[in-house]
């Protein structure tokens, strides 16, 4: 992984040309002209987890991920307990919460699992949450569901579902100590606006493997903010595509990586509907010996999906030595019919002059150093709009910060 040696620059790729020297981009752009399957499937989507062979880490999608400490959730040995997890749901007025067997039909609307894990999620858990926000409904607060690990192993299903214009919120809080595998699904009608948090602070020895599946509806809009601190393993699997024209993604994360943890986030916009746009924007710093950051954005342009806009980018913040970045964006095109598309990706460490510049102003070095990674992730924390949430992140931010300085 290529690694600059002062601050993050970004690289930028469009289709067509080749990205800019000096870049530290690592992904690629292919334009085909006739193409069914998405390059980075290594196989057919399933709800079925026998169609999956067990992996042995040589994968694609597999290569980066530390199969031996997923604690049997790869080869179907973690077995579920009932001190897995306790999913707690709050609800404001236009909010229906239900509780539904495996045979509902809207479970699994949204997306098909398309790894291992996934389908033996899918096939494991016993109940799902469904939460239903009334058509033309528009939020004042937010929905509120926490899972809270128990020390166990669980598998589970949630469902978020959005009728035609309504508009919400929805913060996802993780915390506790489980092994958890689980599925997510968006549904989003026409009109619809949902904006999704997702704060992943487990313990340091949960494991956490999830797919989030997101369909939108004709001029819709989806927001979702992945936010990982905790955890030994996490891995994030966020998914988009698209029910009708004029729908609208954006995916912004955030992760603070310390000593020995494996966090990764696997993302795939499937553009399969014409004039739509997805934007991408995920920033993670690092810190300690063997602190290990994997961002894998995937985008594929369907030959139908003409007028598609959409654009990646990936920056990393290197703040010790024993730290490692792996950071692969990729395009697959088969129209040339696109406004546009591009990615970018940087992994670098502090810039020298910066700190100078802080502390010829009088400003101690510590402090300086917290001010450029508090700048760093400052635009990304802005994006949730909630001011209980986003302070306590960035107090989660300021602990790990204490730690590194």
């Amino acid at each position: 992984m290529a690694e600059a040696q002062n601050s993050p620059t970004l690289g930028s790729a469009r289709a067509g040309g080749p990205p800019p020297a000096g870049s530290s981009t690592v992904g690629s752009i292919a334009v085909a002209a006739e193409s069914t399957v998405a390059t980075r499937m290594s196989a057919p989507p399933s709800f079925d987890v026998a169609d999956f062979p067990v992996p042995h880490g040589r994968e694609e999608e597999w290569r980066f991920t530390p199969l031996e400490r997923l604690r049997g959730l790869h080869d179907g040995t973690a077995v579920a307990t009932g001190d897995g997890v306790k999913v707690a749901i709050e609800a404001p007025s236009g909010v229906t919460v239900e509780t539904v067997g495996r045979d509902d039909a809207r479970l699994g609307k949204a997306g098909t699992p398309v790894d291992r894990v996934a389908a033996q999620a899918y096939s494991s858990f016993e109940q799902a949450s469904v939460v239903s926000v009334d058509k033309e409904a528009v939020l004042t607060e937010p929905i509120r569901i926490t899972v809270h690990g128990e020390g166990g192993v669980a598998y589970g299903h949630q469902v978020i579902e959005l009728g035609a214009f309504a508009e919400a919120v929805v913060v996802i809080d993780h915390t506790g100590d489980a092994v958890l595998a689980a599925n997510v699904d968006y549904v989003l009608g026409d009109g619809a606006k949902l904006t999704v948090v997702s704060v992943q602070d487990w313990d340091e020895s949960a494991v956490h493997v999830g797919q989030h599946n997101a369909l939108v509806g004709r001029d819709a809009s989806f927001k979702s903010i992945v936010v990982t601190f905790g955890g030994d393993v996490v891995r994030i699997h966020p998914r988009i595509a698209y029910a009708g024209p004029g729908g609208e993604a954006e995916l912004f994360g955030l992760y603070f990586t310390d000593k020995g943890q494996h966090q990764e986030h696997r993302l795939l916009v499937d553009h399969n509907t014409p004039h739509c746009k997805s934007n991408v924007a995920y920033k993670g710093a690092l810190q300690g010996d063997g602190a290990h950051a994997v961002w894998i954005g995937d985008v594929l342009i369907q030959a139908a999906a003409e007028g598609t806009d959409t654009y990646e980018m990936n920056r990393n913040l290197v703040l010790t030595d024993g730290a490692r970045v792996d950071s692969v964006p990729n395009l697959e095109i088969e129209t040339g019919e696109i406004v546009g598309a591009g990615h970018a990706s940087a992994t670098g460490r502090f810039d020298d002059e910066q700190l100078f510049y802080l502390q010829s102003r009088g400003i101690p070095a510590e402090e300086a150093r917290r001010l450029v990674v508090r700048g760093f992730f400052a635009e990304l924390v802005q994006q949730i709009g909630l001011p209980d949430v986003e302070a306590r992140l960035l107090a989660k931010i300021e602990t790990e910060l204490k730690a590194s300085v």
